[in-house]
C-alpha cells in the first residue's frame, strides 16, 4: 500500500523545520556553535519568537537534530565508500577513510559541530551514540579479518573486555560483522576501529581546523601513511 499522503499542514510545518535547519547551519557555518541563535533566525524568516517554539522546543533541540544530520550524512558517506567494489581490506580501510576526510572538509563547519568544542551545559541525546558508530561501523568488518601485531594485544584485550561487558557494543559489533562478543575476532575488529578513528579524528580535526595550512603536505597524504601503517599493523 502506498503511504499516506501528507496534509499540507504536515508539508508546511516540514519546510519551515527545514528552512529553520538551514538558517541554523548558516549561522554555524559563519560564527561556530556560539553563533547559533534562534531570535535571530526568527527575525530572518519573519517569525515571532513565539512561533518559532512550535517548531523546536529551544536551541539545544535545534542542535540536537544539527547533530543527528550531520551524523547521518558522515555515516552515509562512509557507508557508501564501503559498497563499493571489493579491491581488498587495505584498499577498503583507504576508501573508508578518504570519504571521512572528504564528507569533512567538504563540510568544516558540520564536522566541528560533532567532533568540536562541545558547547557548556549541553547534552546530547542518547541516540547520537548509535548515529556516531554508524559512522566507524564498516570499519569493524574491515579489521575482523586482522592479524594484530604483539604490541597492540593490550588494545585487543581491553575492547574484548569492554564488548563483553557492553550490550550496546555487542549490538554494534554484531550488525556489521556478525561476531559474538566471545569471538576472538571481536577484539580485534574493535581496537582496529578505534585506533583508525583516533587517527581519522586526529588528522581530520587538524585539517578542519586549518592547522596543517602553512605545512609543507596534504591531510590526505598524511592519512593515506597513516592507513597504510595501520594495515601493516594488522596484516591487512
Amino acid at each position: 500500500m502506498a503511504a499516506e499522503a501528507r496534509s499540507p499542514r504536515a508539508r508546511y510545518r516540514e519546510q519551515n523545520r527545514a528552512e529553520i535547519k538551514a538558517a541554523a547551519l548558516q549561522q554555524l557555518a559563519e560564527g561556530g556553535i556560539q553563533a547559533v541563535a534562534l531570535t535571530r533566525i526568527a527575525k530572518d524568516m519573519g517569525l515571532s519568537g513565539p512561533a518559532l517554539y512550535r517548531y523546536f522546543a529551544g536551541r539545544d533541540d535545534l542542535l540536537s537534530e544539527l547533530i543527528r544530520d550531520a551524523y547521518d550524512e558522515a555515516a552515509q558517506a562512509v557507508e557508501q565508500a564501503a559498497a563499493t567494489p571489493d579491491g581488498g581490506a587495505r584498499a577498503a580501510l583507504h576508501a573508508l577513510a578518504d570519504a571521512y576526510l572528504g564528507w569533512a572538509v567538504a563540510q568544516p563547519h558540520r564536522y566541528l559541530l560533532i567532533q568540536g568544542t562541545p558547547l557548556p551545559g549541553y547534552e546530547a541525546p542518547p541516540d547520537t551514540l548509535l548515529r556516531a558508530r554508524a559512522a566507524t561501523g564498516p570499519f569493524l568488518k574491515v579489521f575482523a579479518a586482522g592479524v594484530p601485531a604483539e604490541a597492540l594485544r593490550p588494545v585487543v584485550a581491553e575492547m574484548a573486555a569492554w564488548v563483553r561487558k557492553e550490550e550496546g557494543v555487542a549490538d554494534w559489533l554484531a550488525q556489521y560483522t556478525g561476531l559474538a562478543p566471545q569471538d576472538e575476532a571481536a577484539g580485534v575488529a574493535l581496537a582496529g576501529t578505534v585506533l583508525a578513528w583516533s587517527q581519522l579524528h586526529g588528522t581530520v580535526s587538524l585539517e578542519v581546523s586549518g592547522q596543517y595550512a602553512r605545512m609543507g603536505h596534504r591531510a590526505r597524504t598524511l592519512l593515506t601513511a597513516q592507513i597504510d601503517t595501520l594495515a601493516d599493523s594488522f596484516q591487512l
